[in-house]
């Protein structure tokens, strides 16, 4: 495996507007009900996910949890049994995820959370199961960059999962126009629409960081009713998954 280059992909602005929002995370009816109705959707989709990778509960694997945000899928994946390390680079979002986290001795322990991106928090070679990257994409500053550097925390067999905004006319009208400005489920400034990554572009990133395609499916939050459910239209928001081949071993 090649060495990943220790550039940082963090965006200061993205990170400055989720310092200020950091206080908000678990409150379910605040500024992130968006992301409490779509984590509930996902978390569920994960865990079987891992169950059908590794072919066993997520209790004893290692992962991490990049772009934690105030630790949302990393409290319910420790709740399963799963050891946990989340990044995130706003210090405001750690901070909360902390405080979170404390409120429950047992699932702490199962906790590690860490501020900086995979460059800086993370260890040399340090390798994990199953790795997250949720909603995150969309928020740095090189995508391609960004990925080398999460891939190579995957394990050889490991798996990935990313979820992300598809950049295109509708992602646009929907995930901005109404979701920011008319109806206001988001807080404005949430979303750049240049910053939105196709399924292209992110398997080509991924693939070109040594993994392999696995799954890709789309999702539809309906912001009047807090409802998401899964969909075979990926114009908006969307997840996919790849797997690290296993290591050869040599005869």
């Amino acid at each position: 495996m090649s060495d990943t280059p220790a550039v940082s992909t963090i965006r200061p602005d993205e990170v400055a507007r989720y310092d200020a929002w950091s206080a908000t995370w678990w409150d379910a009816r605040g500024p992130m009900r968006p992301l409490h109705v779509t984590q509930a959707l996902r978390g569920r989709w994960v865990r079987e996910a891992a169950e059908r990778h590794f072919g066993r509960p997520l209790a004893g694997l290692r992962v991490l949890d990049v772009g934690c945000g105030g630790g949302l899928m990393s409290e319910a994946l420790a709740r399963e049994g799963a050891t946990v390390v989340g990044i995130d680079a706003s210090a405001g979002n750690i901070g909360a995820a902390r405080r979170h986290a404390a409120a429950d001795r047992a699932v702490a322990a199962r906790l590690d959370y860490r501020h900086g991106d995979p460059a800086a928090a993370l260890q040399p070679g340090e390798r994990f199961d199953l790795v997250l990257a949720l909603e995150v994409v969309e928020h740095v500053d090189d995508v391609p960059a960004f990925l080398a550097q999460v891939a190579a925390a995957v394990a050889p067999g490991g798996l990935l999962v990313a979820s992300t905004i598809n950049r295109t006319a509708r992602s646009w009208l929907l995930a901005i126009v109404a979701a920011e400005y008319l109806l206001r489920v988001l807080p404005i400034g949430t979303h750049r629409w240049r910053q939105f990554v196709t399924p292209d572009e992110l398997d080509t990133a991924a693939q070109r960081a040594g993994l392999l395609p696995r799954e890709r499916l789309g999702m539809r939050y309906v912001p009047v009713l807090h409802h998401a459910h899964w969909t075979r239209d990926t114009s908006v928001n969307y997840l996919a998954s790849y797997v690290r081949p296993p290591e050869e071993t040599s005869a």
